[in-house]
Parts: structure tokens; sequence; C-alpha cells
């Protein structure tokens, strides 16, 4: 595998895959949160605050966000009274984490906790970059306990045909420019490539019930830009 596997005409696969995520997202760390706020003009914001408020758990519960990053997510559900711990592949995405929730590099495939040992899981624009989907919903009904939530969120594909032409222009076009300027531009036209990876939403909601969340919805938002996946553990 080269050593930018990501900046490559065909997405990676199986091992080289895990590789090049991790690699990446070491690359990318110091100048991911600002890419991020202006690529997609703060709506991550807005996103990530929406995941928490429909995770729609009480004060004080734990709940393990995976692919962590830099931490928003940790951030915002402290801010909602919840006990966040973190956890993600790149150890340069964890070095600059500032949201101060306890934190472990780990392959969140093989999560190192018990049994239904938390009270929710998040994860925020990573299930793209996940070797085995199914496999990691199995291990969300693994570790979260019965009544358990998880809030899942990732890029979309707007059903609208005007709109979906209009985000193509833009995640495909726009966002590997501004990436360029400001960070690793191979990394951002990594991320339009990227969404071949996501299978269909009746896919991953069939997926979802057979790994123990009998209940999970699919959520379009901004138009379908953005989906979010919500469950809760039977």
């Amino acid at each position: 595998m080269s050593e930018r596997a990501w900046d490559s005409e065909t997405l990676p696969q199986g091992d080289d895959k895990v590789t090049a995520v991790r690699q990446m997202f070491d690359a990318i760390a110091p100048r991911y949160d600002l890419v991020n706020r202006i690529m997609t003009f703060r709506l991550d914001v807005h996103w990530r605050r929406k995941a928490v408020k429909l995770l729609a758990l009480p004060p004080r519960s734990t709940v393990i966000d995976l692919a962590s990053g830099t931490g928003d997510l940790c951030v915002d559900l402290s801010r909602a009274g919840q006990r966040p711990l973190s956890f993600d592949l790149s150890f340069g995405m964890l070095a600059a984490d500032r949201s101060g929730a306890p934190r472990a590099q780990a392959d969140i495939l093989r999560l190192p906790l018990p049994d239904h040992s938390v009270d929710g899981a998040t994860c925020g624009f990573a299930l793209r970059n996940l070797v085995e989907l199914p496999r990691f919903f199995e291990e969300l009904g693994r570790v979260v306990r019965p009544g358990g939530r998880i809030a899942l969120l990732d890029v979309g594909v707007p059903h609208n045909k005007v709109v979906r032409w209009g985000n193509n222009i833009y995640f495909g076009k726009v966002v590997p420019k501004i990436g360029s300027l400001l960070s690793d531009g191979a990394a951002y036209r990594y991320l339009p490539k990227s969404v071949a990876y996501l299978p269909s939403r009746e896919q991953m909601l069939a997926d979802l019930n057979a790994a123990g969340f009998a209940d999970a919805e699919h959520h379009q938002l901004s138009g379908g830009i953005t989906q979010l996946l919500l469950g809760t553990r039977s």
C-alpha cells in the first residue's frame, strides 16, 4: 500500500483501508475542526447537538463516543449532563482532543469494554471509514445495555435530485479546494468518494435491527446532506 492510500483513484479496502484512515486522520488532526466549520458553514455544530438531543438519555448516563476525533461530540454530551468516554483509532485525533473526557486509542470494532456496560453511544461521520459496518453495529449491541440508546451521524445522499446535484458539486469540487488551502487536499478529495462505502439506509436499518436495535430509525438532516441513525437496545 502507498503511504498515502487515501490519495488514490480507487478506494482502499480491508487492512489497507484501516491503515489509510488512521494515517489520514493523524495528518489532518491539527486543522480538522477549522476545516469542518468552514466547509459545513457550522452546520456540523447543529447536527451534533441534534444527535445528542435525540439520544434522549437521562443526566449522568455513561456514553461512549466512537471515532471521537477532536472531541466535539464529547463536549456536547458533557454540556447535556452526560459522562462521555472517547475512543478513536487515530492517535493524532486523540492528541488534539480538547473535550477533557477520558479517552483511549482503540479499534471501535473491538472495544475494550464489558458486555452491556454503557448507557449509550454516539459516532460522528465515521461509519463510512469502517471496514465492517455490520460488525460495528454488533459491537454496539454488545456494549450498550438494554434500554440504552445510540445516535450515529454520517454524510448522506439527498433524495431530492436538485439538492443531490448541488451537493455533489460542492463536495466534489469546492470541499477539496478548501481542504487543499487549509489542510490536506487528498484527505478532502477522499471525503466525497468515501460516501460510496455506505450501504443504503434500508440495509443499515436492517443491520441495526439484527444487532439488537429493533426500533432503529433513519433521519435526513439539512435536506439529506447528513443522515442520523437512532436506536434503542432491545
